[in-house]
């Protein structure tokens, strides 16, 4: 796939030394709810099976919440800031900018989170200014840290009086995407290493947008992902060429904005705060689970059901079960059935932290649509069994309820 479709939305971490005067000049940049502050505990009860979180970017431990991070349990209000550049007149408003991604990415998580989280979009109505033109940023996918910091602190600063920046807890900078010096592919959360404090806050990420109209699909929400702490989990070939999906394939939109399938994994939601100790089960002994579709939202008042089985595999690994079907976030799936994947706690945000183990290796499906075909048919179907590499457990599907949910059996010890 082309850089443009798997670009490291992950997050660059610029040091304060390189941005130096030039970011700590950030104005009144403060996003409340990024306040740095302890960890605090995981909803619900996270059990043997909750893997402890560690010091690795974005780490899948679910033991705790990184303070360090906004939690998505509660409604968060984001700003968007549309900038423009002297070398060019914009053909776009910041209106049809704003349609680009919302309300659709409010929708995105409303689903992924069965209700439990809002987005909030608040765009400015106007462009402003940047006082440089566009190419003197040399903005691009793997960016110079000082130009990168000019264009963060020309951006802040030419926006705060017109922007409360106080009143938000995310921030969007989105550039004019038709501006000659624009690259698309440098879109992409910005983290510092230590919080810069301004207005009585500490901010610690934004996100910059340099999309093209129309963008590519569900870009923000795997962008915002980040913003909560979830790692990117596409594969970055070292020479930029060939496969970035062969990790998790269409299964997650932090793989690829562009899967069939990319409602987040369970282990992500646990992680979230959108499931616990009553949707996840700690899978100690053999035994018979249903399972209701990750992706399915039920009616308001309808308890969520049971959603993922973990099985603890190693101090610092564990192996997650779900069931997708094609519904809510991933309706558009090609296949349906009983999802296997490998997490690690200590594998930092790029380097594999989630492995979706392929139940079909000798198939493939949806090759002209799948971001990875090989793991397009990753799912086991009903009457299939499969045998876990290394954890002695063995999956079999052995039925599908009336209502869509999947009856898996789980044997222990073989």
């Amino acid at each position: 796939m082309p850089p443009r479709q798997h670009r490291a939305g992950g997050v660059e971490r610029p040091s304060l030394r390189a941005v130096g005067a030039a970011v700590t000049s950030l104005l009144a940049l403060a996003a409340t709810s990024l306040v740095a502050g302890p960890a605090v505990a995981a909803t619900g009860e996270a059990g043997p099976c909750a893997l402890p979180r560690t010091e690795a970017h974005h780490s899948l431990g679910v033991s705790d919440w990184n303070g360090a991070y906004p939690r998505p349990d509660h409604p968060l209000d984001a700003v968007l800031v549309f900038l423009s550049f002297p070398d060019h007149s914009p053909a776009m408003t910041p209106g049809q900018l704003a349609a680009d991604h919302f309300p659709a990415t409010t929708r995105f998580f409303q689903r992924a989170s069965y209700g439990k989280f809002t987005l909030r979009p608040h765009p400015m109505r106007q462009w402003i200014r940047m006082p440089r033109t566009s190419d003197q940023y040399g903005i691009r996918r793997d960016w110079d840290n000082d130009r990168r910091s000019s264009y963060l602190r020309d951006a802040v600063a030419a926006a705060d009086p017109k922007v409360d920046f106080s009143r938000y807890d995310i921030v969007y900078l989105v550039a004019d995407p038709d501006a000659p010096g624009v690259d698309s592919d440098a879109t992409k959360v910005v983290n510092f290493d230590r919080p810069l404090h301004a207005d009585g806050t500490d901010i610690r990420r934004v996100v910059t947008v340099f999309e093209q109209h129309p963008p590519d699909h569900n870009v923000l929400a795997h962008e915002t992902g980040h913003v909560f702490d979830l790692p990117d989990l596409y594969h970055r070939p070292s020479d930029g060429k060939g496969d970035w999906d062969t990790y998790v394939g269409d299964w997650d939109v932090m793989g690829s904005q562009f899967g069939l399938a990319p409602d987040l994994f369970g282990w992500h939601k646990w992680k979230l705060g959108w499931l616990d100790s009553r949707q996840v089960v700690c899978v100690q002994k053999s035994r018979d689970i249903t399972l209701e579709p990750m992706a399915a939202v039920p009616e308001p008042g309808a308890s969520l059901g049971t959603r993922l089985a973990v099985i603890r595999t190693g101090e610092d690994s564990a192996v997650a079960i779900e069931a997708r079907s094609a519904t809510g976030n991933d309706s558009m799936t090609c296949t349906e059935g009983v999802l296997i994947y490998r997490v690690r706690n200590g594998t930092p945000s790029g380097g594999g932290p989630v492995e979706v183990l392929d139940t079909h290796p000798r198939t493939d499906a949806c090759w002209d649509r799948s971001v990875y075909a090989p793991l397009a048919d990753a799912p086991l179907k009903v009457g299939e069994t499969y045998s876990i590499p290394g954890a002695h457990t063995k999956v079999e599907v052995a039925d599908r309820t009336p209502s869509g949910a999947w009856t898996v059996r789980i044997t222990t010890g073989t």
